[in-house]
This record gives C-alpha cells, sequence and structure tokens, in this order.
C-alpha cells in the first residue's frame, strides 16, 4: 500500500485534508475518460463469498480492495456502493460487518425504494424540507420523494441511482466519479464529483468526498452504509453498544424533517455520551422525538467540532467482540437506527433485513441546512472545492 494513502488517524487535520485533495485531484483527471466496470474481475468468489460474474454487466463490475491483514471491502459502481466489509472477530473469524446484496440484480430492483444500502448519497444528504431553498435570491425546487421533503437527492437520477465511473487505483483503494449537470433533480451548477475509497493498513475504511462547481449550488455528500457488527443480518443488533461525543442534536418534526430547533441530549434518550445499549430507551415514546424519528433518526452536533484526529462515536458488538471507531471533518452525523427495514429487503444469501437489523452513521452537515442560515453553510461556489473525509477504523476487544 502506498504511504500516500495511508492516513493515521493522528495526523492533523490540515494534513490530512491535503492528501485528500491530492488523491481528489488526481482521480479527478485521469479517471473521467475511463468506462465503468471495464477492469477485469476475478473469476473466483471473494472472502465475504461474492460472485464477481454476479455483478457484471456491460456497465456495472464488482472491485475488491485489501490490505495486509487480510481486511477486504468490496464495491460496486452502481450507486458507489459499499457491498461488503469483512474484518476478523474476537477470535479471529472474518465477519461481514455491512448489509447489501450478493448481485446486481437486486441492487438495480431495490435501488428507488429509498433503503440505498451502501450507497454514495448526493447532492443533498438527508431531508430538505419541501424540497425547497433559495440561493442568492433564486428559488429552487427538488424532486419530493419522502412525504412532503426531499431526501437523499431526491429525484431518480439522485448519486445513489446511477453509474459511477471506477478507477482503481491500487489493491487498497478505488475513486468512483461523477458528473451531475447544471438544473439536474432541481439543483443549480454542473458539479464533478470523486469520492475516493481506501482501506488502510490499521484496518479503516477511509471515504473521501472531492468536488466542484461551475455555479453557486448546495453540496452534502455522504455514505449510507447500514452497518451490523454482529455479522447477522437476521435479527435485531440493538444490543450492539454506542458511545456518541455530542451534547446537541437537532429536533425533527412528525415527518422526520428538521425543525430549526436545537436540543440537549442530557436528560433524553439521545444521550449516548456513556455508552450505551442502542435498544435500551429506543421505543421510550415519553420522548417526543423518539415518536418522531420512530427511534433514531436524528442528526447529532458533534463535539469533535471538525477534528479529524479525534474519533466522534464507537459502536461495539459485545458478541464478536468488533469494535469501529467513527471519525471524521464534518459537524454533524445522521444516526438511524434502520427503524424502516421491514423485512421485504432480500439481502446477501437469500436474508431477509428485519427492522433495527442494522444502522447508518451517516457524517454530514446539518439536514435542511440551506433553510437555516444559522447553521454551518453547504454552500460551494466556483473556484472553491468542496473536500470531506471519514474514517470508520474496525478492531476487537
Amino acid at each position: 500500500m502506498h504511504n500516500v494513502y495511508q492516513i493515521s488517524s493522528i495526523m492533523k487535520k490540515n494534513l490530512f485534508l491535503g492528501l485528500a485533495a491530492i488523491v481528489a485531484g488526481f482521480c479527478l483527471t485521469s479517471c473521467e475518460s475511463k468506462t465503468a466496470g471495464n477492469t477485469e474481475s476475478a473469476d473466483s468468489l471473494t472472502l465475504s463469498g461474492l460472485n464477481p460474474a454476479d455483478f457484471a454487466s456491460d456497465s456495472t463490475a464488482l472491485y475488491v480492495l485489501t490490505n495486509e491483514n487480510g481486511m477486504e471491502v468490496c464495491f460496486t459502481n452502481f450507486g458507489g456502493r459499499i457491498v461488503s466489509i469483512m474484518v476478523p472477530d474476537k477470535d479471529g473469524n472474518m465477519t461481514d460487518v455491512c448489509l447489501g446484496h450478493d448481485n446486481i440484480a437486486d441492487y438495480e430492483k431495490y435501488g428507488a425504494d429509498g433503503c440505498n444500502f451502501g450507497a454514495l448519497i448526493g447532492r443533498y444528504g438527508n431531508r430538505i424540507a419541501k424540497g425547497q431553498f433559495t440561493l442568492d435570491g433564486e428559488s429552487y425546487q427538488l424532486p419530493i420523494n419522502n412525504g412532503p421533503n426531499s431526501l437523499h437527492g431526491g429525484g431518480p437520477i439522485a448519486f445513489h441511482n446511477r453509474i459511477w465511473t471506477a478507477e482503481p487505483i491500487d489493491d487498497s483503494s478505488i475513486a468512483f466519479t461523477t458528473t451531475s449537470t447544471d438544473g439536474e433533480d432541481g439543483y443549480p451548477g454542473n458539479i464533478k464529483v470523486t469520492v475516493t475509497y481506501v482501506v488502510t493498513e490499521d484496518n479503516a475504511l477511509q471515504i473521501s468526498y472531492f468536488a466542484t462547481t461551475d455555479k453557486a449550488t448546495v453540496l452534502n455528500l455522504t455514505n449510507h452504509c447500514y452497518f451490523n457488527l454482529s455479522g447477522d443480518g437476521s435479527k435485531d443488533c440493538l444490543d450492539e453498544v454506542l458511545w456518541l461525543d455530542a451534547d446537541q442534536f437537532t429536533a425533527v418534526d412528525a415527518d422526520v424533517a428538521v425543525t430549526g430547533e436545537v436540543l440537549d441530549v442530557e436528560g433524553t434518550p439521545f444521550d449516548f455520551r456513556t455508552p450505551t445499549a442502542i435498544g435500551e430507551r429506543i421505543d421510550d415514546e415519553t420522548s417526543q422525538q423518539i415518536v418522531n424519528g420512530h427511534g433514531y433518526d436524528h442528526n447529532w452536533i458533534l463535539n469533535t467540532k471538525g477534528d479529524i484526529t479525534k474519533p466522534f462515536a464507537c459502536l461495539y458488538d459485545p458478541n464478536t467482540g468488533i469494535q469501529m471507531e467513527m471519525f471524521t471533518d464534518q459537524p454533524g452525523v445522521q444516526f438511524y437506527a434502520g427503524n424502516f427495514l421491514d423485512g421485504s429487503f432480500v439481502g446477501k444469501k437469500g436474508v431477509k433485513y428485519p427492522r433495527r437489523s442494522a444502522f447508518c452513521f451517516e457524517t454530514q452537515h446539518y439536514p435542511d441546512s440551506p433553510n437555516h442560515p444559522e447553521w454551518p453553510s453547504t454552500v460551494v461556489r466556483p473556484g472553491e472545492e468542496y473536500i470531506t473525509t471519514t474514517l470508520y477504523k474496525f478492531s476487537t476487544k
């Protein structure tokens, strides 16, 4: 593995982002002319049991990254998705810790239904109320796809529903690129986006996002991986323990859109500053926010304040001993507890994923920020670079 991609969590933020920009800039210039899916895939099964042939089509393929420790992460360029993450448990058994499908047909079948297993999300992660915002005096209307709101880009060609251009860099890193034209799904500006995935030698999955625009626009890119550290997607994983470094979260209404109110976690089911089993208070309907979110589906305001050298959260499974530390330079994270999984999605190995069988940690700026100027801005202008990085680091205890 090349050192330029092996970014330690103890590096200072400015060095980290500088390297991310170098990687992203390289990918923008070298990947645009490539055709997705033109890289030969191995004929044998992957460590996770996935068969590359089941992902092969004229435009799609399965891509496999590994490190020297044996960690393996598989992707498809349909939605730039994470398909599997294989890490060792406390006994050394390799365990797949994310939900997904084991063939491209199921991704295409279920892709538009809002589950978004492992997908890259854009142009705007999470909800924009009524699909409307105003920028520089001009009003924009986005597709409505989640009650009265626009969710995760909204339209049928949102980032999770498209074919990305894939460019393998080496055995442990790959870049996915796409463009989005001015007016697409209602958003302004022609944008170019590169997302680079790296499997580091300390068993982290690093995701670096880079984008530019030729017109003022809003961007809030994230990934929608569903994590289950038990490796068993056939049942809920509410016994998994979460620590989340946040004193506040943004309130939501009955349509799960933010209200603009910022609430303290103190004395509520949203306080994970002490490690707590996720299932302990998830159905505490004395909290109106639990009722509105159908459990946890909220944006936490991170105490790390953009310092990527500090973990903002840690998820731990007491059965496998697998833990996942999380790092980001973003101000918030959407913790979604799989409340809308209902057994209708047939996943890997034919497993039907029930309610709360996995959790998402979508690093982000706050939902609906274009309509809340008092919050960190998501506006990107010509000449500016959108750069952000998140890491999910795996270990055992």
